[in-house]
This record gives structure tokens, sequence and C-alpha cells, in this order.
């Protein structure tokens, strides 16, 4: 199959709103596909996908989806789809729903001006005049009109649903005359659906904005300096663009000209402006400064930073979390086992005790609608969604509803050091000046000769006295000692640069000096000692700064009720225990191979049970990977290490990990909530309805509450993303 075939098997699902119809598609099209493992539903994007070797066309799929009074058509961007759809299409819910209450209103009216106030609404059994039930008619056909198919295929495949449960109800009412309580449980359950579709909507909506954070043209920099404003994806890898100031970056690439500030908050969450210069990478969809940028193209508009959040955001609703499975498989035996509860609500009290067959009769209508499961099935996704946008605006990319979870139970941390509790690069901490020079002397001729050299710790070198505004001269004679340093003439007189073992061969070094250098070597620091023939000049320290935040993090994630932080690295022992003791983990495991880590993590896994990895390079996937969570520092972390992430921390600040884990665990306090609230509503009302203190149309208006409560409050996780991060 090509992949043009495969892309042909995703579908848009017009009414995909809920679990609801996902259980109704899969039940319908799971037979035709070969199972319904050959299924998989994006609720958030109303997309349904069918495996590749499903032995079925694109028309079959559409017309199986139309058997269940959905639409589908081929998946296409969310621009095309909107724009083909007609007024109807966009609003069908909305004025049916509109209509449903209006003729609901109109019958109401109608019923009291011809029949009396006190015969409408006050006594029972009293048949309304024809007009008033031609508008209760009108109202319930609109009412329930999007959900009859529904109800239908549930019937048919004696699976009942919500869908069933209500259209059985509101029959049942008609069928006993009760015109006014019918219509007014069809409109309070279309308004319970408008509800939670316009819910999801925007869910939806939250992490829509993420696409809409790339601008729709690049200025195109041609190779003769002209410039043309093209779409993006018409940019070549290695083409360059120009930013202006105030402009949205169209793609990922690196700076070439220009310096400023970059507005990095949409992608990595960081709250200030990042300073750019040329070197220095940007993404598309954050925002410049007040300098113009001219930036090289790294990647396709297709694999930028921006597109995969966003893509993977959207796969995420795929993996599913386990309260949503539980709810799930609660729903799929709970509705037939409350229609078996309706049936004897009618046949008991009048078989066993000659109870009236009438008040029986509504009383199990009652429960019916009281058992929509409609605020319980709605819940748990709105809650998982909602948790996942508001960790994409906060930086912090999190892989499906599973790994929403998971962070609020973790017991124990295991990370990496280079890269994750350090900045990954090293940095000068220490300049030491013999011999009477000065530090800027000591700087000057260090630098000149490095200035030759390509190593990480000539560029640290150099950087640092850049900072410091020491002018580097030129070194003239320059000469590579391969393996030991290097020498050159620095104003006239020769010097050279080498490791503490060039010192030793050089037969320059004294006791006083070799204890300095071997203090600094145990407490994990590089050396670059520099001298000439008659002594040495003085010597610079350089280390693998610790993270800024790195600290506090670890502090924080223990009050956050994690209960132990490992650091796993392959670096060495005095090193490992340099930064332990900087940022305060409990615990060190050195000079590890990833293998080893491997063993350490599941060695964690089995004491702890709940575990995370954080991680940032290649050797440390395979650790992530046994983790029970596994964490990528994003913005500098490899492409196999983000991979093989389950969560990433887009702007590798380490604080947002103690924020994922209060977030997750406000997260699963809503989901608790929720499901709580919804059981206790329907709990309520089943005794409230067999003691007779219940009516359908209090019972429907009820669980449309419910629905609307455990709605606004998933949808907290939103309003208050910003608020929990700070």
């Amino acid at each position: 199959m090509t992949k043009q075939d495969k892309q042909a098997n995703a579908f848009r699902v017009r009414g995909l709103d809920c679990a609801e119809e996902v259980a109704v598609l899969k039940g319908e099209l799971g037979p035709l596909v070969g199972g319904e493992a050959n299924l998989t539903f994006d609720v958030l994007n109303a997309k349904m996908t069918v495996a590749a070797e499903a032995p079925v066309t694109a028309d079959q799929v559409m017309s199986a989806v139309a058997r269940t009074g959905m639409t589908a058509e081929p998946w296409r961007d969310e621009k095309t789809a909107l724009a083909d759809e007609g007024f109807w299409e966009r609003n069908r819910r909305t004025l049916l729903t509109a209509a449903s209450a209006v003729f609901l209103i109109a019958g109401g009216v109608t019923h009291a001006a011809l029949a009396g106030v006190r015969a409408a609404f006050m006594e029972e059994g009293a048949s309304p005049p024809v007009v008033a039930s031609a508008l209760y008619l009108l109202s319930i056909l609109t009412g329930v009109w999007t959900v009859l198919p529904k109800a239908w295929i549930a019937a048919k495949r004696l699976r009942p649903d919500m869908n069933l449960l209500m259209v059985v109800a509101v029959v049942g009412a008609v069928a006993i005359g009760q015109w006014l309580e019918a219509a007014t449980v069809a409109f309070l359950f279309a308004l319970s659906l408008a509800l939670e579709a316009w819910s999801v909507g925007r869910a939806r909506r939250a992490v829509a904005a993420l696409m809409a954070l790339s601008p729709p043209e690049a200025r195109l920099v041609h190779p003769d300096g002209r410039e043309e404003m093209v779409p993006p994806d018409r940019v070549p890898v290695g083409g360059r663009f120009r930013v202006r100031p105030g402009d949205r970056i169209p793609l990922d690439g690196k700076v070439v000209d220009g310096s400023g500030g970059v507005d990095q908050a949409p992608i990595t969450g960081e709250s200030v402006p990042v300073q750019k210069s040329p070197g220095d990478e940007v993404f598309a969809g954050t925002i410049n400064g007040d300098g113009s940028l001219t930036v090289e193209s790294t990647k396709a508009s297709s694999d930028t930073t921006l597109a995969r959040i966003t893509r993977m955001v959207g796969e995420a609703q795929s993996r599913r979390a386990p309260s949503e499975q539980w709810v799930e498989t609660f729903a799929k035996y709970y509705t037939p086992a409350v229609m078996a509860l309706a049936v004897l609500f009618l046949l008991v009290p009048p078989l066993a005790f000659g109870a009236p067959w009438s008040v029986w009769l509504y009383r199990a209508l009652v429960l019916l609608v009281i058992a929509c499961p409609c605020a319980l099935v709605i819940s748990t996704p709105v809650s998982i969604v909602a948790a996942l946008a508001a960790a994409a605006r906060n930086g912090v990319l999190i892989k499906g509803g599973v790994f929403v979870e998971a962070p609020g139970k973790l017991k124990a941390i295991a990370m990496d050091k280079t890269g994750t509790l350090t900045l990954g690069k090293p940095a000068v901490v220490q300049v030491v000046p013999l011999s009477g020079h000065t530090e800027t002397e000591l700087l000057e001729r260090v630098a000149a000769l490095e200035a030759h050299s390509t190593h990480p710790l000539a560029h640290a070198i150099l950087a640092y006295a850049k900072e410091r505004g020491v002018s580097v001269p030129t070194a003239e004679d320059f000469r590579n000692l391969p393996g030991k340093g290097a020498e050159g003439r620095v104003r006239g007189t020769l010097y050279w640069v080498g490791s503490h073992r060039y010192l030793e061969e050089r037969n320059q070094e004294t006791p006083e000096v070799h204890e300095q250098l071997e203090a600094l070597s145990k407490s994990g620091k590089a050396v670059v000692v520099v001298g000439n023939d008659t002594h040495v000049c003085g010597f610079i320290a350089l280390a693998d700064t610790v993270r800024p935040e790195a600290k506090r993090a670890v502090a924080e994630l223990r009050n956050a009720g994690v209960e132990h932080v490992v650091m796993l690295t392959g670096d060495n022992r005095g090193t490992a225990e340099a930064i332990a003791r900087e940022t305060g983990v409990d615990e060190i495991h050195a000079e590890l191979l990833p293998g080893d880590k491997v063993t350490k993590v599941e060695e964690l896994v089995g004491k702890y049970g709940t575990v995370a990895m954080v991680g940032d390079g290649v050797n440390d996937a395979p650790a992530m990977g046994r983790a029970t969570v596994a964490l990528a520092m994003g913005a500098i972390g490899t492409d196999a290490a983000i991979e093989t992430a389950d969560i990433a921390l887009m702007s590798d600040d380490l604080s947002k990990l103690p924020w994922l884990v209060r977030h997750s665990r406000r997260a699963l306090g809503i989901i608790r909530q929720n499901i709580a609230f919804s059981l206790a509503v329907k709990a309520v009302f089943v005794v409230l309805t067999f003691v007779g203190y219940s009516s359908m149309w209090a019972a429907v208006a009820a669980d449309s509450g419910a629905t609307l409560l455990v709605v606004a409050n998933a949808l907290r996780l939103l309003r208050d993303a910003d608020s929990e991060g700070q």
C-alpha cells in the first residue's frame, strides 16, 4: 500500500464528541475493518483512523459511519475542512437545541393558555390540547434528532447506551401522556450534548492554537539578496529567511546575522526573552524582539519543534489514561445494569405488592433518565485534554493521557548529570595567576593560544575572556602539541598551555602547585595550565556548571512528595560527588555505562514501584525506556531521547519537573472529584426516585447540571495553568 493510500485511512467524523460515540463507531465498524484493534480515535480532533491493513475501502467506512447518524469524510487539515462546511453542518446541534427550546416554551404557553396553568403544570395525567401536543412533539423530535440513529444502532446490537436510555424514557413518557415531561427531557438532553460538544471544542481550540503560532508566510532571502514572501513549506532546509522585529519566526533554524531577544514562551514556556546572536538556535512559533534576524532553516516546516509538539499532542489522545479506561469499562456494564434495574422497578412493586402500574412505570422511566452516564463519561476525557493543553502551554510536552496521571504517583526520580542537572558544557570557575602575573595577563596568554583550538575547553576560556573584557592578542609561531597542548609567541614571549600531565613532563611543577591541581581534579574540575620556559604563569579551572534551578528543583520535588532523587552518570565519582553536594540529590551512581543505568533504574523500580528517568542523550534512552515515566530535556536533548520519552521539558528548565508532579496530582484530583460527584448525583436520584420524590425533568436537569459542573471543573486545569506554574 502506498503512502498516499495510508493517508486516506484517516477520517474526520462529525458528531464524534465523547467516548459514547467512540463505542458506537467501534460497534458498527469493528466487524467491517477486521476488529476494533484496527480503529483508533482522537476525540479532541474528531478524527478516526483505520489501520492500513484493514480490508476495507474509504467508501465502505463512510457508509458505515453514516448508519450511526454521524458523517465521515477523508481527513483534511482543519482550515480546509472548516472552509468547506456549510452553515447547517457547523451549527446543526446548536440550531436543533434552540429549536427544541422554542417549541417547548411555545407548547407550555399554549398548553397553559388553552387548559389553564394548573392543568398544564400541576395535574398529572391530563392530556394537553392537540396544538400543545404538536408543539411538544416538535420539541421532542428536534431534541432527539441527532441521537435517534445512535439509539437505533444500540438497540439493534443489544448494547444499550445513554442515547437509547433517553429515547426509551422519552417514548415511555409520551406513551403515558406526560408530553411536557417528555419534551423537557428531550430539550435538556440536547442541551447537555451541546455543552459536551462545546467543552471538547474549547479544549480542541486550546491545542489547535499551537498550530496558529506558526505564521502563514516566511520572508525567503534568495542568493542574490532578493526577498520574497512564501509559505514556510517552500523554504528549503539550508535556505535563509529574514525575521523582522515583532514577527513570529516561521521555521526552526540558526541565526546567521543579527541579534536580539526572542520570546520563546509559546514553545519552551520561558518567561523572559532569550538573547539570540549568530550561531544560536531559534524555533518556529516564537516571537522576535527588537532586532532583525537572518536565519538559516534547519528543518522542513513539517518537522519543526512546533509541528512535532502539535502532532504529538494530537496523537496523545489515542493513549488513554487509566482513569479514562476505567470510566469506559464502568459505563459498558453500568448502562445495561441500570436498564435491568429499571425493569425491576417496573415489575416488582406491582407484581409483588400490588402497587399501581402507572406509578412504577413512571418511576422506571425516571430511573432511565437518571442513569444517563453523560457527566461520568465526559468528565475524564475533558480533564485529560485540558491537562495536556495546559502542560503544552507551560513548555511541557506530554505524549498521552496515560502520562498525565503517572507523574503524580512518582516515588523516585533518577536523573542524568550532564545536560540534565548540569548545563552540559564547561565554564571557567577559577583563575589562579602565579609568579607575579595578574588574572588579566593570564587570560590574555591562554586566550591567545586557545583561539586556534576547537576544543570545548578553549571555547569556554575564550567566552570567559570576552565576558571579562580582556583583549586577546594574536599568537605568533603557533604550534599544536598533539596529546599535550600548544605553544606560541604572545607579545614576543614563547608561552605554552597544556594539562597537569604536560606540566609534570616539563618538570616545572612545584609541590604547592601539584597539591592545588590534585585537589581541583578530585573535585571534578578540568585544568588548563599556562607557562613559559622559566616559570608557571598560572592555571584555569573549568567545570560543567550546575543548572541555576537544579538545587531548588530537587528540593521542590521532595516537597511535592517524591521520596528519593538519584543521579546516574558516566562521569567520574569526584565530579559526581561535587555535583551531588551542590544540588542536594539523595544518592549517586557514577562511572556507569548505558547498560549500568538500565540496571540501576530496574533496581529503583523494584524498590519504589513508580520511577521516572530524566535524561538528554542517546546513552540515556535505554534507561528512560525502562522507567515508569521517561522525561527528556527537550531543547538540547537528542532526537533519540525525545522520541523515547513520554514527556519532554521543552525549555530544559528543571523547575518544570516539580511543576509537572503538582500538575499531575491536580489533574488526578479533579478527575476523582468529577467521578465521585457524577456517581453521587446518580445515587441520590435513584433513592429519590424509589421513594417517589423525583421527576423526569428534575432528573435530566440534575444530569445536565452535573455535566456542566464537571466540565467547568475540568477546564480549571486550563484556566489555572499559568498561576500553577508560577
